[in-house]
């Protein structure tokens, strides 16, 4: 069965920077485009980033494009997001995904303090 765990989250001051992993198992990840997506606080799930099962293509969300970067270890069916210059804004659940399913892992918190 497809399982995805994600790490990495914690507290972090705005202009920090953080990387995130999310591990998967169950499903042959090289061949599996994957998504990460949040929740902020009272909102909705939110796409953040996609990528293919290449790593060659990847897509951003206007709000975190040139902060974000998404990325792959098919070796080691790991997905990561490096995220720098964080803001307040950034503060949300974050949540892994393969790109044609919603079914996430149990996420990873990233809080961005006022």
């Amino acid at each position: 069965q497809v399982q995805l765990v994600e790490s990495g989250g914690t507290l972090v001051q705005p202009g920090g920077s953080l990387r995130l992993s999310c591990a998967a198992s169950g499903f042959t990840f090289a061949k599996t485009p994957m998504n990460w997506v949040r929740q902020a606080p009272g909102k909705d799930l939110e796409w953040v980033s996609s990528i293919d099962e290449s790593g060659e293509t990847k897509l951003y969300a206007p709000a975190v494009k040139g902060r974000f970067t998404i990325s792959r270890d098919n070796t080691k069916s790991t997905l990561f997001l490096q995220m720098d210059n964080l803001q307040i804004q950034d503060t949300a659940v974050y949540y892994c995904s393969k790109a044609s399913s919603t079914e996430t892992g149990p996420g990873t918190q990233v809080t961005v303090p006022t």
